[in-house]
This record gives C-alpha cells, sequence and structure tokens, in this order.
C-alpha cells in the first residue's frame, strides 16, 4: 500500500515538505507519496483541501501562519484528521519566551530582499569558478576549496553558496601547479579538503563504474596515497586549514568550514 502525506500550507509548503520527507525517511520510502496542497488562503479553501484529501485515512503536514486557518486546522485535528503542525510550536515557543508578536506573513521566509539576490550571485559565481574555472578571480571568493578528484569540492562549494558565500574550488593534480592567484588568497580563507587513501578508491572505482570508463591509476591505492601527499604538500604551502571530508554528511563540513569563517580561526591541520 502506498500512503499519501499531504503538505497543506498557506503558502509553498516547502518547509512542511522538507520535514515531511525527512520523517519518512526512516521508513519504507516506497511505502509513501507526496503531495502539495500550497496557497491555501481562506478557512473555506482549507475545509475544502482536506475533505476532498481525507479518504480511507488521512496524514497533513502542515504549515499554517494564518491564525483563522492554523485554528480552523487544530478544529479539524482534534475531530479526527492526522495533522502535524510544523509551524505552530516553534512560533508560539518563541513569542512566548520574546513578548514578540509573530507577523503572521505566508511565506516571509522567501521574502525577496537583499539577502536572496546575495545568495543567487554567490549561487552564479559558485557555477561560474567550479573546478579551477576562472582562476583569476579567485581574490574576489569569500572561500576557497582546494583538494584532488572526488573529495567533494563541487557539492561544498555549492552548499556553501546556497548559505550566501562566493565559493570557488580549486582541484590539486598531481604533477600540475595550482594556479598563482590562489596564492593570493588569504589562507583564512582558503580550505584543503582532505579524505582517506581508502575511501576515494572506493569513490573513484564507483565513479569509473558509473561513467563505463577506466583511467589509468586513478583509483590506485599507491597513486592514491603520492596524490594526497602532493595535495597535503600544496595545503602546508598556502598555510590553510585542513578539512576532513571522509564519510561525513557535506552539511557537517560545511558547517566546520563557516565555524572558521565566522570565527576567524587559524590554521588547523
Amino acid at each position: 500500500m502506498t500512503y499519501t502525506v499531504h503538505i497543506l500550507s498557506d503558502s509553498l509548503g516547502e518547509t512542511a515538505e522538507m520535514v515531511a520527507r525527512a520523517a519518512i525517511a526512516q521508513f519504507d520510502g516506497d511505502a509513501f507519496r507526496i503531495e502539495r496542497l500550497p496557497r491555501v488562503r481562506t478557512v473555506g479553501e482549507l475545509r475544502t483541501a482536506v475533505r476532498s484529501h481525507c479518504g480511507q485515512w488521512c496524514l497533513f503536514v502542515y504549515t499554517l501562519v494564518d491564525d483563522a486557518l492554523r485554528r480552523e486546522m487544530e478544529t479539524l485535528c482534534a475531530s479526527g484528521v492526522n495533522g502535524i503542525d510544523v509551524l505552530g510550536p516553534a512560533v508560539a515557543t518563541i513569542g512566548r519566551v520574546t513578548g514578540l508578536q509573530p507577523s503572521g506573513e505566508p511565506g516571509a521566509i522567501r521574502r525577496t530582499d537583499e539577502e536572496y539576490f546575495e545568495r543567487i550571485e554567490a549561487m552564479e559565481f559558485a557555477v561560474k569558478h567550479d573546478d579551477g574555472r576562472n582562476p583569476q578571480d579567485l581574490p574576489e571568493a569569500d572561500v576557497v576549496l582546494i583538494g584532488v578528484s572526488r573529495s567533494s569540492k563541487t557539492p561544498l562549494a555549492m552548499y556553501l553558496a546556497f548559505k550566501g558565500y562566493r565559493a570557488a574550488n580549486v582541484p590539486l593534480t598531481p604533477g600540475t601547479d595550482p594556479p598563482k592567484e590562489l596564492f593570493e588568497v588569504s589562507p583564512r580563507r582558503v580550505f584543503g579538503l582532505i579524505t582517506s587513501a581508502r575511501v576515494l578508491r572506493e569513490v573513484r572505482t564507483e565513479r569509473m563504474r558509473e561513467l563505463g570508463t577506466y583511467v589509468p591509476g586513478y583509483a590506485d591505492l599507491e597513486a592514491i596515497e603520492r596524490e594526497l601527499e602532493e595535495a597535503r604538500a600544496v595545503m602546508r604551502k598556502i598555510g590553510c586549514i585542513v578539512v576532513h571530508t571522509d564519510n561525513r554528511a557535506i552539511e557537517e563540513a560545511a558547517q566546520e568550514i563557516v565555524r572558521h569563517l565566522e570565527g576567524g580561526l587559524t590554521v588547523s591541520d
């Protein structure tokens, strides 16, 4: 049986969907489908949406910031509708502790402002400066990631760009000198990505299998160890911060980088 999780919102429902996906990931993924019911703006629309999507059983994950809509959904849940309020408890607690009043504005998180445009610019910068492209612009980057092939440079750069950091990444290739502009960047903004040779061998082997190609030495353990040592030598020369990415989620490694950037910490190894 496939169960439908309905995402109900007076905005787009992105927040509720993220929470729902995180929750159903703990179960058999094939057992669920997600359906969005966005931009519900009146009590009548809310009742209709719930009634028309509540069959033999129903499950709603909702983000409703309008007081009247949230109260109506609470009434429906009290009468037997299965609902999970994502925002209500958090907003209520913050308001109680601070004494501040919530705006009740749907989609406030998506408000077009200076931060939004900065993130768009950061994403464009990361794409333009992926994999060592346009090295002349490296001094303009908020953060520069360096490392050998398949050390998570691109996904980390894109994640940081989504957070608003102009991120560039530069590959460290055996026998090839990195661009001179890399040494013009403050070491506090350069991060060397390091992973274990065995993990890297597994990742590269899988990558070649996916592409259906074979590159001599690319997944050879001894060659990888030499490659990593050369990369470490470059990192020592720059004096940059070293971040280990093996067996870590992108978010976790990114948080470590952000802590260094915002805290102004010096080099670690």
